[in-house]
């Protein structure tokens, strides 16, 4: 039975950057927030990547994103699934990318692994007319990408000046 996304993208007018992920977790569902699996190591790369501490709560990681002008979607708005494994996403229908992208100022898409970027170029990328830079998942599953590994590999969500900062 297709399964419908259960909360709703989290960005602003200020965001300039959008990550866009598969379709929540199991953990992810029941906390209704992004990244709730507890071995997920996205909290920790972004945290790395803007050298602050790892937010704890959705309040904390709200803000955390909203400061640093990150908004974070979905490709996936409605989906079949088998617990958390994106390789048994079936019956996909898109979310609508429209309301961030024409609200906000995204300068960049990024896809947190290569099923999301295969799935949004294959979707979305013909509505948008956008390019995406997929980025390794930080999913537990992803276990040949150590922690230090993915935060290099995510630096690339940075600005050149903040870069060198």
């Amino acid at each position: 039975m297709p399964l419908r996304h259960p909360f709703g993208p989290l960005w602003n007018a200020e965001s300039e950057l959008l990550i866009l992920g598969t379709f929540p977790s199991v953990k992810s569902r029941e906390n209704a927030f992004y990244y709730g699996h507890p071995q997920n190591r996205f909290w920790r790369v972004l945290a790395a990547v803007f050298r602050e501490d790892v937010p704890a709560s959705v309040a904390e990681k709200t803000a955390f994103l909203l400061r640093h002008h990150v908004a974070l979607w979905d490709v996936a708005g409605r989906c079949e699934i088998r617990g958390s494994a994106d390789a048994s996403l079936r019956l996909l229908e898109p979310n609508d990318l429209s309301p961030i992208l024409e609200g906000a100022g995204i300068r960049d898409l990024f896809a947190n692994g290569t099923t999301a970027g295969r799935l949004y170029r294959r979707h979305l990328e013909p509505v948008t007319g956008r390019g995406i830079t997929v980025l390794p998942s930080t999913s537990p599953a992803n276990a040949s990408w150590t922690l230090p590994r993915l935060v290099e590999a995510w630096r690339a969500i940075l600005t050149d000046r903040e870069k060198q900062a």
